[in-house]
């Protein structure tokens, strides 16, 4: 697939203190972000000094009418002509020219506030997005006007690169830019990239048994797992993770999620399991490396190979957007047919009960170190990335741009 939905740039391209909360700002309210029944005055202590909570997504479209404005906003300033967008807008009108993503991401929102709720927090859960309606910069706005100072951001992006990290945070820091023009102050913050905490792997791993042992196969010869994700440009994976460190943490985060899923699966399973990570959605010129291998490719040689079925795990996406519904349920599984291969896709996380009960941990961690508080992270595979990146780290390596939440 040649598409730019969610394509990086080319390669040619302390934390602070936190102010205090104030005393009792009115809740910014969503359509569908709160109970009616009033907060009492103990609710949403384990979020404060946070007045509001935002689910940043990528966002996508709704109608036909909004598929080439929203891949004309997604690839502005990157010279992609109208002819491509068209060809890749024809995925969206096969599905009458609704993303997903949407519907998808307002599912979370409702269920990480559903989740708050049971914990006894009344904060509001907002929605905003990069690329489609509502933009972040309007529920920020939302937000401020119904009395909000601090707000905390949570990404549905997990991983550490520029197009997965740092690439929200320069859209939350054009964001705030927008609102200080209008005299409006707001802190903002995010919680930490989400891959190497616990709920995250544990979901993938239990999805993955659950799909192994689903699929009939029991002859470990004949079966192998293929971990997915968004490739991404060699430059920028060699750039991701933080400035004094050794780079390729986006692909070194997936590799080791995907052999803990393995070794997790082939325990509960009592089964020798292999499995190899590869991309999907490469785009950009194509002189340009990507990381490889691609999803259809690589089946094409399990095939060769004598395999018969695969298990396909979208581990790099937190939900069922159009990478997925298009680069594995429709091509992989048409290149799966072709080779004669028996392929069963993997659910992502999307609002499973265990992956939200960790971002809503993950929120009351954020506010726990946003008053001071000492707070052990944890992290499984791998050590927790941390609440505020550091300088230098994932660098947009095509124009420097403001970036929240970073120490840069």
């Amino acid at each position: 697939m040649s598409s730019p939905i969610a394509e990086p740039p080319d390669a040619t391209k302390g934390d602070g203190e936190v102010p205090a909360r104030p005393a009792s700002p009115a809740d910014p309210v969503t359509e569908g972000a709160l109970d009616p029944e009033p907060a009492t005055e103990d609710e949403g202590l384990a979020v404060r000094p946070y007045d509001a909570i935002v689910v940043l997504s990528f966002g996508g479209p709704e109608s036909t009418e909004e598929v080439m404005p929203f891949l004309r906003r997604v690839t502005a300033g990157r010279g992609v002509p109208d002819e491509r967008l068209e060809a890749v807008a024809e995925h969206y009108y096969a599905r009458g020219g609704k993303s997903p993503i949407n519907d998808q991401t307002r599912a979370l929102q409702q269920a990480l506030h559903a989740e708050l709720r049971r914990r006894g927090v009344a904060t509001p859960v907002l929605l905003g997005n990069r690329n489609s309606e509502p933009f972040l910069v309007d529920t920020l706005r939302q937000a401020q006007d119904a009395g909000a100072r601090q707000v905390l951001i949570v990404t549905t992006s997990a991983y550490a690169s520029y197009s997965s990290c740092r690439q929200y945070r320069e859209d939350i820091a054009a964001a705030l830019i927008e609102l200080a023009d209008e005299d409006r102050q707001l802190a903002v913050d995010k919680i930490r990239q989400y891959a190497t905490h616990p709920s995250f792997t544990r979901v993938n791993a239990r999805l993955v048994t659950e799909a192994v042992r689903g699929c009939g196969q029991p002859d470990d010869d004949k079966l192998r797992v293929v971990f997915v994700t968004h490739s991404i440009p060699e430059a920028m994976d060699d750039t991701s993770g933080p400035g004094d460190g050794e780079g390729n943490l986006y692909e070194h985060q997936h590799d080791e999620i995907a052999h803990v899923i393995l070794d997790e699966a082939g325990i509960t399973l009592d089964r020798n399991l292999s499995g190899a990570l590869v991309y999907c959605s490469r785009s950009g010129s194509p002189s340009q490396p990507w990381l490889e291998p691609d999803v259809n490719d690589h089946l094409r040689s399990l095939a060769a190979q004598g395999v018969t079925d695969v298990v396909v795990a979208p581990i790099g996406f937190v939900s069922d957007h159009m990478e997925v519904v298009h680069d594995l349920d429709t091509e992989a599984a048409a290149t799966a047919a072709e080779v004669g291969l028996k392929m069963t896709r993997v659910p992502t996380v999307g609002t499973d009960p265990e992956f939200v009960m960790g971002l809503a941990d993950l929120v009351e961690e954020r506010a726990a170190q946003a008053r001071g508080e000492q707070v052990e992270l944890v992290g499984w595979p791998g050590a927790p990335m941390p609440p505020i990146c550091a300088a230098g780290c994932c660098p947009n390596l095509r124009a420097h741009k403001p970036a929240a939440c970073g120490m840069d």
